[in-house]
């Protein structure tokens, strides 16, 4: 049996995505990252990095979202782009975009807008604006397709879906108006059951919700360097 271990954000999400569009059945386990959970031991065999999704398929221990999008779609063959040199080479490309621009860029905005003390100026500027230079480059890419990669609904346009969905977060309310194409292709995902079903997920768990010290030291824990360094 597969199992997911799960928490209601960007990267989890593509991959629950991926999983009910397969139709795999899979489990999902909890992990609280407010709480610490992703921190124990038991976590920590399957993901050494600590971070959210991982994914075990009996014997088989996957990390990182985009390399969890990888494996289930090379285990089931589904939603990959016709098999020609030019369309892997796309797939391959932008999904690393991805993993290397897109996520952490994004992340990085929203950490310094909401959590980072001040001053913070140079570091909210330095990652909005690649944030917005990044989603810009997939919104070009879209104005002339439906889909990310070959024409064709692929694990690519499953993991900017994940992304997408958080954008008026990291760029503002206003965040879509610049982003016909995105926001087009967001609502073409949106539409489909798979992802209306990944959404709901969460609503099986009470998440913690609020950011309190402990909730701080579980998902800062750089800050604890500083501390002890005063």
């Amino acid at each position: 049996m597969i199992m997911l271990y799960y928490h209601p954000s960007p990267n989890p999400l593509k991959v629950a995505l991926y999983l009910e569009e397969a139709g795999l059945p899979y489990e999902l386990v909890a992990i609280d990252t407010r709480k610490g959970d992703q921190h124990t031991a038991a976590f920590r065999a399957i993901n050494p990095n600590g971070k959210t999704p991982a994914l075990t398929d009996g014997d088989v221990k996957v990390f990182d979202s985009n390399a969890i999008l990888l494996y289930l779609s090379e285990k089931t063959g589904q939603f990959l782009p016709p098999d020609t040199p030019a369309d892997r080479a796309a797939l391959h490309s932008w999904l690393m975009f991805v993993a290397t621009g897109i996520g952490p860029y994004c992340g990085q905005a929203v950490h310094f807008k909401l959590f980072a003390p001040d001053p913070k100026e140079y570091a909210v500027n330095r990652y909005t604006f690649e944030a917005e230079r990044h989603w810009g480059l997939i919104n070009d890419h879209l104005a002339s397709r439906t889909w990310m990669v070959g024409n064709t609904y692929t694990l690519v346009d499953m993991a900017v879906w994940g992304w997408a969905r958080m954008i008026p977060r990291f760029l503002g309310p206003e965040g879509f108006a610049s982003l016909p194409h995105v926001k087009r292709h967001l609502d073409a995902i949106n539409a489909r059951p798979a992802a209306q079903r990944a959404e709901a997920l969460k609503d099986r768990f009470a998440f913690k919700q609020e950011i309190d010290e402990h909730a701080r030291k579980q998902l800062f824990p750089q800050n604890e360097r500083l501390a002890a360094a005063d």
